[in-house]
């Protein structure tokens, strides 16, 4: 197994969080971890944790990322970050996978510059898990294109598509085109092209979906631009810190509702776990030509520990292989 790359200096609490994090996952996992950022900053961190022979390294990068850089500038000027020398270990077959949860623009940024785009990949795209009634659900893109074009809405498929059969193990995904409506003739001219095409291809395409579906678990992977799947994720996240801090006020109010809140505080605790994004800790960058996770700036080392959990299990599916093997077998007409 070879070793997951996590980026030191990343995050709003780095470097603590970071190693820990990473101290928990070597734990966990048995898999080799390679801390990447300043060396010194680093150790002092290590120092803090029983590491008994857990197989932490550290491969020492100068400069840091800041959340406020220009993240093209950043790309450009600071070839010596954590970001860029960690994805320089994921090219070279140094690492498995690349682990961050610094600037997230940066880091896709980067990530093209330095692995490239995938053959037949225009645009790359996070893929993250959402909750639903049954199973998650996988969203792409939650952020890295805007504007996406037809053809990109259909790589979004495709690696969906990818991601559904390897990761989580599903024989024939079900694919659906966020919008509002469920009528052909609804959406955007660009989900519009899309729909016709992939209603053409060899893949279990239901068609659009409305935001009420997703958590309905009426499909397996959900293909939309990151501007809305980055709100839809958000408010998932919002919604599900709300519903709590709602629940522990009311069960406060008296000892009646104080008493029910205890009787069913297991069932609440399964229900919070289905929407703590820190159980899921990253999302997958899919379409460049390695294993990269984007993981919150605001992450905890639960929330990095299951990042690198993530990424590992990414590298071992072989999943930047697995999109390329799919987009070269898959007939899009248009493309």
């Amino acid at each position: 197994m070879r070793p997951v790359a996590i980026d030191a200096l990343g995050g709003d609490h780095a470097p603590g969080v970071a190693v820990a994090g990473a101290v928990a996952a070597a734990r966990e996992l048995a898999s080799p971890i390679v801390l990447v950022g300043q060396e010194e900053a680093i150790r002092s961190e290590l120092r803090k944790h029983r590491l008994s022979g857990l197989p932490v390294g550290v491969h020492h990068a100068a400069e840091v990322v800041t959340m406020d850089d220009n993240p093209v500038e950043a790309m450009r000027r600071k070839r010596g970050s954590s970001i860029h020398v960690g994805l320089e270990l994921v090219r070279s077959g140094e690492v498995g996978a690349f682990v961050s949860a610094g600037n997230s623009g940066a880091v896709m940024a980067s990530a093209v510059r330095v692995l490239g785009r995938l053959p037949g990949v225009g645009r790359p795209a996070i893929a993250v898990e959402l909750p639903s009634r049954s199973h998650p659900v996988t969203l792409l893109d939650a952020g890295a294109n805007v504007d996406p074009k037809p053809e990109h809405l259909i790589e979004f498929a495709v690696m969906g598509d990818v991601i559904g059969r390897t990761l989580r193990g599903i024989p024939s995904p079900r694919i659906g085109i966020v919008s509002n409506g469920e009528e052909p003739s609804k959406g955007t001219e660009a989900t519009r092209l899309a729909d016709r095409a992939l209603r053409r291809m060899p893949l279990s395409y239901v068609g659009y979906v409305e935001g009420r579906d997703l958590m309905a678990g009426k499909v397996d992977v959900a293909v939309t631009d990151g501007f809305t799947g980055n709100v839809i994720l958000k408010t998932i996240e919002g919604f599900g810190s709300f519903l709590f801090e709602a629940l522990r006020k009311t069960s406060r109010s008296n000892v009646l509702t104080m008493f029910g809140f205890l009787c069913a505080r297991g069932a609440f605790k399964k229900l919070h776990g289905l929407v703590d994004h820190e159980a899921v800790g990253g999302a997958p960058l899919v379409g460049v030509n390695g294993v990269t996770i984007i993981a919150h700036g605001g992450s905890s080392p639960r929330a990095i520990q299951n990042a690198i959990r993530v990424g590992a299990e990414a590298a071992a599916a072989d999943i930047p292989g697995r999109i390329l093997e799919a987009l070269n077998t898959a007939s899009a007409p248009g493309r």
